[in-house]
């Protein structure tokens, strides 16, 4: 349930998530520090809607990232948009 704040300039080609499900995540994701976009992230603060990390977990976040370890998947998803200069 925890993220840090990411923000990456991107290009004009947009991924769109095609996933339907509004379930939130649990489980293991709840041991790592995730990466999830600096502007959703103050709307979650404002509003209480969940917020969606890199990895793909789903979740209203609760608790301070510096106490986790940085989420693999996200970290791996990140290094790889920095590499392409998104």
């Amino acid at each position: 349930m925890n993220c840090l704040e990411y923000e990456i300039e991107m290009s004009e080609s947009t991924v769109l998530d095609q996933r339907s499900e509004n379930l939130l995540d649990d489980g293991d994701h709840e041991r790592f520090a995730h990466y999830v976009n600096k502007t959703d992230m103050t709307r979650s603060a404002v509003t209480g809607n969940p917020v969606r990390a890199l990895c793909g977990k789903k979740w209203v976040p609760n608790r301070s990232p510096e106490n986790f370890p940085v989420c693999p998947e996200c970290k791996k998803i990140y290094e790889s948009l920095k590499a392409v200069g998104r």
